[in-house]
């Protein structure tokens, strides 16, 4: 492999089979990074940021080293872990605006819904990108259907990314902060009359230029994408965001009481713009990229501290893991480019965000759950949409047949050491299918990369990588292997039948 894993290898035997009683069932958290590589962490090898407390959730977890999200981008990806179903199945399951109607299905079968049905307490803290609402947003008033809806008791979110509008946190559906007297207005077709943009008004930008895009309305000194009016005592400070959230899942973790608790923790991190806390500049070399790396691990660190406070860390199982590849011009002029030095954000692999080459979705994924689970490094393929019917079975619930997750919570817990036989990935609407140590992908036309400088995996021919010896996906062994590229072709074409373009 291209990075010597620092995760330790344990030849422990297997632990006891998973059952109601197990724990009692532990409480659940699953953190999603935003836009963090596979070389990113330092738990796989980098040596140029490092992570200590999500390293301490691999050296003392399950380290996977073949894990990977549904889809190269955020909103199909995200759809997928929650509810389990390949994102390429819902038409709309795509890049969404910050206005976007709701995009799962009111009486769709959710995570949230599951362990809410076990009884737990649910909870959706962050970064959402899912949609909220129907039709168009009144964020004046309450905003329904949301997160309530699919099974979440309690919500703090931001309704996409940190550079869309609106820049606000909705509470159980309500903006928070707002004044009625200024109320919000927002757009993405068109600008309000008289209102100034980054194209208008480029002094107005204090605290980052635009490189692609995000020159419409400038909040807080940075431009961003689509067009907002009005809410000023709502609007969120950049740089204060990350302990703001956190506050927020310190307070749930405080009430949640001896209830067991599921929670989703959505950390911004390194998404752009990357505008962390004035503790955190300068804690890396490779400017604000970096160092909000830095800032999502102190983020990990601090919860870890407030579980261990509240003696519950012995019974909460935690899954920390990345929403897609890494990106670094992803639209503004943060130094990301010119900073990242020897720095390898995909650990080797090729593409990154947006792409259907191996680091598009390929990113870290660790499981933790101490005194339950012992140290090891998993090369098993998995996928985040099987963590849906993996908790099923962890906590004795049932999915509802048709659903695209899997069970696998024995590769979870580092007790088997198999994984999927094959999967679907995502990227930008093109498909490809992985199994095992091989990445099928078929030709797409197109540019081969996008404003980012990331390519997006289209291929003229149809390609067959072996990843373990050309981690780099540069030799298509298609003609060298017709047998197995005649199977993985049938097994990519049954699974995508009826959705392939």
């Amino acid at each position: 492999m291209y990075y010597k894993f620092l995760c330790s290898l344990s030849l422990l035997p297997a632990l006891t089979a998973v059952g109601k009683s197990d724990a009692q069932r532990p409480n659940v958290i699953v953190i999603v990074a935003d836009d963090l590589g596979y070389g990113d962490v330092s738990a796989y090898g980098s040596t140029t940021i490092h992570t200590p407390h999500i390293d301490r959730l691999a050296q003392q977890g399950v380290c996977f080293t073949n894990g990977h999200a549904t889809s190269a981008t955020s909103t199909p990806s995200r759809y997928g872990l929650l509810t389990g179903m390949y994102p390429w199945k819902n038409k709309n399951a795509h890049i969404l605006p910050g206005d976007a109607p709701l995009l799962i299905g009111e009486d769709q079968f959710t995570m949230p819904k599951m362990f809410r049905h076990a009884g737990y307490t649910t909870a959706a803290i962050g970064k959402w990108h899912l949609g909220m609402g129907r039709g168009t947003i009144d964020w004046n008033r309450h905003i329904a259907p949301g997160a309530r809806e699919v099974g979440f008791d309690y919500s703090c979110l931001l309704s996409a990314t940190v550079d869309r509008v609106p820049t606000v946190y909705v509470e159980n559906g309500d903006v928070l902060g707002l004044d009625p007297n200024d109320p919000i207005e927002v757009s993405y077709k068109a600008n309000f009359e008289g209102e100034p943009t980054a194209l208008t008004h480029p002094e107005l930008l204090t605290r980052q230029k635009w490189s692609h895009g995000h020159n419409n309305t400038v909040i807080n000194g940075i431009g961003r994408i689509g067009f907002m009016r009005g809410g000023k005592t709502a609007i969120w400070s950049d740089e204060d965001m990350a302990d703001f959230l956190l506050g927020k899942v310190t307070s749930f973790i405080d009430t949640i009481g001896s209830r067991p608790f599921f929670l989703y923790y959505g950390l911004h991190e390194p998404h752009v713009p990357r505008v962390p806390h004035p503790r955190f500049v300068g804690a890396t070399t490779m400017g604000p990229r970096g160092d909000a790396i830095v800032e999502a691990d102190w983020c990990v660190g601090e919860l870890m501290r407030k579980l261990e406070e509240k003696n519950l860390l012995e019974n909460t199982l935690i899954i920390f893991t990345s929403d897609n590849g890494p990106v670094l011009d992803d639209g503004y002029q943060d130094g990301a480019v010119e900073l990242v030095g020897n720095h390898d954000q995909n650990g080797g692999y090729r593409g990154g965000k947006y792409s259907l080459f191996e680091a598009g979705t390929r990113v870290p994924l660790f499981l933790y759950w101490k005194g339950h689970v012992r140290p090891r490094v998993s090369t098993a393929l998995v996928s985040q949409h099987d963590l849906l019917a993996s908790f099923a079975a962890l906590i004795g619930e049932e999915v509802p047949k048709g659903l695209d997750s899997e069970n696998h919570i024995q590769t979870f817990l580092g007790r088997k050491k198999s994984g999927r036989s094959g999967m679907v990935i995502e990227a930008m609407g093109m498909l490809a299918w992985r199994s095992g140590e091989y990445a099928l992908l078929p030709p797409y036309k197109g540019a081969k990369r996008n404003t980012t400088g990331n390519e997006v995996g289209r291929v003229d021919e149809l390609s067959l990588y072996h990843l373990s010896s050309d981690q780099h996906q540069e030799v298509n062994i298609a003609r060298q292997k017709p047998s197995l590229l005649r199977r993985l072709q049938e097994d990519f074409n049954k699974a995508t039948q009826g959705y392939r373009k």
